[in-house]
Parts: structure tokens; C-alpha cells; sequence
């Protein structure tokens, strides 16, 4: 694996309207790329993930598995907005300042258009596969709406074509929750932490399921009247977040991705699907509150060659990292029907 870090000469002009000069881009690559250029695979990482895409979906990486380094080149871009190297409220400004709360507003389209841009200064202008999972596999549609016939497989788990109002809803209540927060207006990496905690606790429900609590925080005690096993991990899932995100970023990564909506700028949401000429497989997960399989299925049938898989599952949401092999097993009989 290569961990890369470069700062992109043509500046990123943003969809509502701000720029960013010389946007800095963390990336990370496996593999080698042929002498054709056709081998490359394209991960889009989802919302808190970060490039090392080895070191959260790695049950997926290995000989003969979708991303396999001896076959393909494979490269995972960090998210406009991330903390963990690309451009962010945790640059500096000109003055040397953190940006915080300043960062200029940027969308998911935005997001895509730095993905092309740096695969552009990379000299790469065809994906053979790209791969998605939730806030990546709304970023990896515009992508594939944008590049067309450049794009010739996607992968998108878990995602919709427009961020839905259930969704937004659960952002603003976590916006809530950071704003609640008096330091979010800091300018230092302090800011906003007890905010983070709990924007992060609210929301860890939502990624998760209702059977998922049952098997895994249920008590043994009957009389237990305090200091619940639900309880303890839904702080110590706050306090973990806390310890390695930051808290401008999230609310400005929430923010993004309530912008969402492939149609926009374009006829109609099915016509923007429509347009997507990649073989296309949309995974949904059976237990999913986030984002339901119905919006997987949605986008499977409005892409001229869509086809959908659904995973049985416990875990919710969070299962497109947890349940790699069932993945990998969709994925593979979809390989097949192309055979």
C-alpha cells in the first residue's frame, strides 16, 4: 500500500458558488496499474472512513476477492472535508488559521468532481470498477453519471439517488447536538467535542438495528436498575469518536451530505440514473434503518443495466462493513451472471 499526499494545481470550483485554490488530496493506492490503464478499481469511502480502505473493509482485499491487489489497482480518494488529509475545516487559511466552521460549503457533487480531478492529474481517465458503501456510494454514482462509458462496472451499497428527509432529519438533530456544543465556534482542535460526543451517540442507533441491541446489549441482571449495557456503549461509542474525528469536519461532512440529490443540474432523478452506463449492482442490507433497501432498489431499477442483491442481516446499516463475506458472496454470483 502507498499513502499519498499531493495539492492539486487547477483550483476546485464549488457548486454553491465558493473555491478552493489548491485543494489538497490524501489518497491511498494497492496494486500496480497496467500498461493499458484498464485495471483500476475506485473506492469511495463512506462518511468517518478515511483512504486506508485496507483497514476497514478488508475482508473484501485479498487474491481473487473484489479488491485484489495482484489483479486490479486499486485507489481509495479521502473525502473533501475529512480529517484525515484531504482539504478541511482543519486547514489553514492564509492568514495560518484553522478554517473550522469558515470552510467554505461544498456538496457530494464537489466531492465527486475532486475524486475525477485527481484521477485526471493521475493520468487515469477509465475505471473498470468502482466501489461504494454508503455516503461512497452516492459519491460513486455521481461519479459514474459524470464519466459515462469512462465507467464500466459500480458497486453501490446501501446508498440512495437523494439524501431522504428521514436522513436529513437525523443530521439536523445531530447539527443540533454539536451546536449545543458553546466551544463549536473555536478555532483549535478542541472544539465541539462534547458536542461530537453526543451527535455521534444520537445517531449510532440509526447505523445499527433493533435486533442487533436485543442479541448484543441485553442484561442478565432482571434486576438491573441502572448503568445499562446500552447505556455504556452508546458513551463509550461517543467517547471513541471523539478521540479520533473532529468536530468541524462532521458538522460540515453532515452538511454535504444533505445535499445530495443526483438529479439536481439535471432533468430528473431518473433520468440521471438513466444516464449511468456502467453494469450496475446496488446492495441493500435487510435490516438497514439508515437508508432501506427500497432506495437500493430504486436505483437498480432506473440504471439501464441495474441489478439489485439484498444481504440478510442483524447489523443495520453498519453491516456493508461487518458482513464481508455475505458481500463478497453477492458479489461474486453477480460476477457470474456476467459469465
Amino acid at each position: 500500500m502507498s499513502i499519498q499526499s499531493i495539492s492539486l494545481n487547477a483550483p476546485l470550483a464549488l457548486e454553491v458558488g465558493g473555491i478552493i485554490s489548491k485543494p489538497k488530496v490524501a489518497y491511498s493506492t494497492y496494486g500496480t496499474l497496467n500498461e493499458e490503464k484498464s485495471n483500476v478499481t475506485l473506492i469511495c469511502h463512506a462518511l468517518t472512513a478515511n483512504s486506508n480502505a485496507n483497514d476497514w473493509w478488508g475482508g473484501l482485499f485479498g487474491s481473487g476477492k473484489v479488491f485484489d491487489p495482484h489483479r486490479d489497482f486499486i485507489i481509495c480518494i479521502n473525502n473533501l472535508g475529512s480529517p484525515y488529509g484531504t482539504s478541511s475545516p482543519k486547514s489553514l487559511d492564509k492568514n495560518g488559521v484553522r478554517f473550522g466552521l469558515d470552510f467554505p460549503a461544498y456538496t457530494l457533487k464537489d466531492n465527486a468532481k475532486l475524486h475525477i480531478s485527481l484521477l485526471k492529474h493521475l493520468g487515469i481517465t477509465k475505471i473498470n470498477l468502482i466501489v461504494g458503501g454508503s455516503c461512497g456510494g452516492n459519491i460513486a454514482q455521481e461519479i459514474a453519471i459524470t464519466l459515462g462509458d469512462r465507467v464500466n462496472q459500480l458497486i453501490a451499497m446501501c446508498c440512495s439517488a437523494i439524501e431522504t428527509p428521514w436522513v436529513i432529519s437525523i443530521h439536523e438533530s445531530q447539527r443540533i447536538a454539536l451546536q449545543a456544543d458553546p466551544t463549536l465556534s473555536d478555532k483549535n482542535e478542541d472544539a465541539g467535542k462534547k458536542g461530537l460526543r453526543g451527535a455521534r451517540a444520537f445517531a449510532l442507533p440509526f447505523y445499527r438495528s433493533h435486533p442487533s441491541f436485543k442479541i448484543r446489549q441485553s442484561e442478565d441482571d432482571l434486576d438491573k436498575l441502572d448503568d445499562f449495557k446500552a447505556s455504556s456503549y452508546v458513551r463509550y461509542q461517543g467517547d471513541k469518536f471523539v478521540d479520533r474525528y473532529d468536530a468541524h469536519c462532521y458538522y460540515k461532512q453532515l452538511t454535504a451530505l444533505d445535499t445530495h440529490n443526483v438529479g439536481r443540474g439535471r432533468t430528473s432523478i431518473i433520468s440521471a440514473l438513466g444516464s449511468i452506463s456502467a453494469r450496475t449492482l446496488a446492495i441493500g442490507f435487510s435490516t438497514d434503518l439508515l437508508i432501506p433497501v427500497v432506495e437500493q432498489q430504486f436505483i437498480a431499477e432506473h440504471i439501464p443495466d441495474g441489478s439489485y442483491a439484498e444481504v440478510d442481516t442483524l447489523f443495520g446499516h453498519d453491516a456493508f462493513l461487518i458482513e464481508t463475506d455475505k458481500i463478497q458472496g453477492v458479489i461474486d454470483h453477480w460476477n457470474l451472471e456476467k459469465t
